[in-house]
């Protein structure tokens, strides 16, 4: 049903794949991705030692056969240190994942370019999140095999210069020869269609998963983003050099307010840190931590088991393409 560069690249049915989600992208979640037909996601950050991370990524493995992308985010963080990304990278280039997801700093700044050289060797395919031409233009240039094309729409950590998906597409697609993938606002076969229309290769979404029967979070918040519209997220973090998409909420109320009167990250912190967000998926607290989702959750009307949600958008694409074509001679 599907020919573009992410399905061939990858072998896989589907060129829908999950972003980096983290205490939810883990094998449980992947495997069902994966085994869908999609690309699932396996973000490193949820794991803190070599033999933890190199145990998730042969769960995966005995869930299903087809392949996924580690997700492995480059921003200072108080848990993962730089050790921690270079165990990433050697875990993943000796395991052969199929490819890894890149979010914040690109691997030759991050970790550097041994880090690339390595995943080339490997065999491993190389995707950097961006949200600029800039960037895209610069994965390109050292090496990376395609790039994903994240609009201001997305949840977690949109880029400032706050440029949505449907201008930042085409623009990427039209500066670089890799492929794109879109990011940001992507829920149905809808989006999927005007993704590839723009020129895109692929989609990457997270929100969506999050209300399936697979999802590893609390029932509470998967019904709340059903009930939630696009205008429920607001922006967070300016202050402090880190701009956030997430569900309004309580939280997000006293971050903002905190920075409105100046303070730091120091004070920030207790009300950011990435345990609370993992207490708050467990318990389905919705106002206790920030829930990183993006404008997208005015997409989502049910809760569906992933099987269902990636086959429902497959169809809903071809016949979204199906009636534009009907509408022009």
């Amino acid at each position: 049903m599907f020919k573009t560069k992410i399905t061939e690249m990858f072998g896989v049915k589907y060129p829908i794949i999950c972003g980096a989600m983290m205490w939810l992208s883990i094998p449980s979640l992947c495997g069902a991705i994966s085994k869908a037909g999609g690309m699932g996601n396996l973000t490193a950050g949820n794991y803190e030692t070599e033999d933890e991370f190199r145990a998730a990524i042969n769960e995966v493995r005995n869930i299903t056969d087809n392949p996924f992308i580690v997700g492995i985010t480059i921003l200072p963080s108080l848990r993962i240190t730089p050790e921690h990304h270079a165990m990433y990278v050697k875990v993943c280039t000796e395991e052969k994942v199929a490819g890894v997801e890149i979010s914040g700093a690109p691997l030759d700044k991050g970790i550097g370019m041994d880090a690339i050289e390595a995943f080339k060797k490997a065999g491993v395919k190389m995707f950097h999140k961006v949200g600029a031409v800039r960037h895209a233009v610069h994965a390109q240039k050292v090496g990376y095999d395609g790039v994903y094309a994240a609009g201001i729409e997305e949840g977690g950590h949109p880029l400032n210069d706050d440029v949505t998906t449907m201008v930042l597409t085409p623009r990427i697609v039209d500066s670089v020869d890799i492929p794109v993938v879109s990011v940001g606002g992507i829920a149905d076969g809808r989006s999927v269609a005007a993704a590839l229309t723009l020129g895109a290769e692929g989609v990457m979404m997270a929100s969506r998963f999050i209300s399936t029967v697979e999802c590893p979070c609390h029932d509470n918040i998967k019904n709340e983003l059903i009930k939630r519209q696009e205008f429920d997220t607001t922006m967070f973090g300016h202050s402090i050099g880190l701009q956030g998409r997430a569900l309004k909420s309580k939280v997000i109320d006293e971050v903002i307010a905190i920075e409105e009167s100046g303070g730091t990250l120091e004070d920030l912190i207790p009300l950011l840190s990435g345990l609370r967000i993992k207490e708050a998926w467990e318990t389905g607290d919705v106002e206790y931590a920030p829930l990183m989702v993006g404008q997208s959750i005015g997409l989502i009307n049910e809760i569906v088991t992933i099987q269902e949600l990636l086959d429902t958008m497959a169809k809903e694409t071809v016949e979204t393409l199906d009636a534009a074509k009907k509408k022009v001679s």
